[in-house]
Formats: structure tokens, C-alpha cells, sequence
């Protein structure tokens, strides 16, 4: 393991421990700020994620997102792939997907122009540690090389840190939500 690669399982492994109380003392109003945010690009079609683990659950926010158009979640279809998006509605039959992670039993695939991004750790400059995999990464890579997409990281307020391991591939979020506000990205 390289020292870049043990530095940030160290990383996430002190992320997790510091996101499972956040976890536990969460409300159902943890989505508010996150709802305010999708309420400026209605129409516009974005992914969530479901929830595992212990992460902050933006479903609620999604949910009222329906009304005004097309939701969708993430679906991992083979490893160091970029992901894929399965429209989803709370009405939605779910399966259980690669990761433990909820899925459509019938995907209908389309390209979010938003993203709604789970991670461990957050900075104010936009940094974000996720779990590993590169998925969120990969995929942003090549919806941005497409067209402008918008990468919101939702996350506890607790999961900011002021110093993350991050590499030339790491792809940036470009506004943070948490249940105590709506963080400005500063670069």
C-alpha cells in the first residue's frame, strides 16, 4: 500500500468513527437545507443516493425533487466503472445493490446534470473523502466532460475537517450541505 493510500484509510477510518454519533442524533429535518438548494434548479435532473450505513439521508429532499422532474440513484455496475442512474421515485421498488445500497428493481437510466454526493469528509475548498472506490470521481470526470455538472456533497456538519488527502484525480464538489446550512465552495 502506498503511503498516499495508507494515509487515507487512516483517514477514513477516523471519518467514520466521527460520523456514527452525528448519525445518532440525527432528525428527520437533517434534509431541510438540502430541499431549500434543489428548490433553485427545479426541472433539472439530478441523482441522489440511498443512505447506508451511517450516512445523512437525503430521500425527503429527493422525494419533493419528484414533483418537478427527473431523480434518480446511483447504480455500481462493475468495479473501476463510473456509475450509472436509475430514475427513482419514493414509490420506486427497491433491490439491494452492490455495497448494500438500495436500487431500482426496474432501471430506467438517464444523465443527471446534478449530484447529490455521499462522503465521509468534507473541506470548505470543495475536497471530499468517500469511501474508495473512485466511483463518484470517475463519474464526474465524464459528465463534466460533457456538459457543466453540478456536484453537491450532503453531509453532517461534523464531517468537515480543515485537511484531507486528496489526489489530481479526486474530482471537486462544487457546494456543501449539511443539516445545519449550505456551504460555499472556496477555491
Amino acid at each position: 500500500m502506498s503511503d498516499l493510500a495508507e494515509i487515507k484509510a487512516t483517514a477514513r477510518k477516523a471519518a467514520f468513527a466521527r460520523r456514527k454519533p452525528l448519525f445518532e442524533s440525527a432528525n428527520a429535518a437533517q434534509a431541510g437545507y438540502l430541499s431549500e438548494v434543489l428548490a433553485g434548479y427545479r426541472g433539472v435532473p439530478l441523482s441522489g443516493f440511498m443512505p447506508i450505513r451511517t450516512e445523512i439521508d437525503p430521500t425527503p429532499a429527493m422525494a419533493e425533487a419528484t414533483a418537478h422532474g427527473v431523480v434518480g440513484v446511483p447504480v455500481i455496475e462493475a468495479k473501476a466503472q463510473p456509475l450509472r442512474f436509475a430514475e427513482w421515485t419514493p414509490d420506486t421498488v427497491m433491490i439491494n445493490g452492490v455495497f448494500g445500497a438500495q436500487i431500482p428493481e426496474i432501471q430506467t437510466f438517464f444523465e443527471p446534470e446534478i449530484l447529490i454526493v455521499p462522503l465521509l469528509a468534507f473541506n470548505r475548498n470543495g475536497g471530499r473523502l468517500g469511501y474508495g472506490g473512485g466511483f463518484y470521481d470517475r463519474t464526474l470526470e465524464v459528465l463534466r466532460a460533457k456538459r457543466p455538472t453540478l456536484a453537491i456533497g450532503f453531509a453532517f456538519a461534523g464531517q468537515e475537517v480543515d485537511d484531507l488527502p486528496l489526489e489530481a484525480t479526486d474530482q471537486p464538489l462544487d457546494l456543501i450541505v449539511t443539516e445545519a446550512g449550505v456551504i460555499e465552495v472556496t477555491l
